[in-house]
């Protein structure tokens, strides 16, 4: 598996999607660590940033991502969501 891959379109209510405190999935290995990568870049650039992300939106086929700070995450058809709790699991 992948990641957390959302449809395009999503036909379910919010209230059917996955909350962020579920269970993780299990991602693949390449992703997780351009994942970490992204985030010690983020925060070595960022250091004064005190705003904790949760997570990181990043392309499975690029491995190129960006942090996200908002509430639910908004993907790409060919994006999946790495949650903080994988990238930094000391964090939780």
């Amino acid at each position: 598996m992948y990641g957390l891959q959302q449809p395009p379109f999503s036909s379910q209510s919010p209230s059917q999607l996955p909350e962020p405190s579920a269970p993780p999935m299990a991602l693949n290995p390449a992703l997780l660590k351009s994942a970490r990568q992204i985030y010690r870049t983020y925060y070595e650039v960022h250091p004064e940033d005190v705003q904790r992300p949760i997570g990181i939106a990043i392309s499975t086929k690029t491995h190129r991502g960006k942090l996200i700070f908002g509430d639910r995450p908004v993907l790409l058809p060919n994006e999946c969501f790495v949650p903080i709790s994988q990238i930094e699991p000391g964090l939780h």
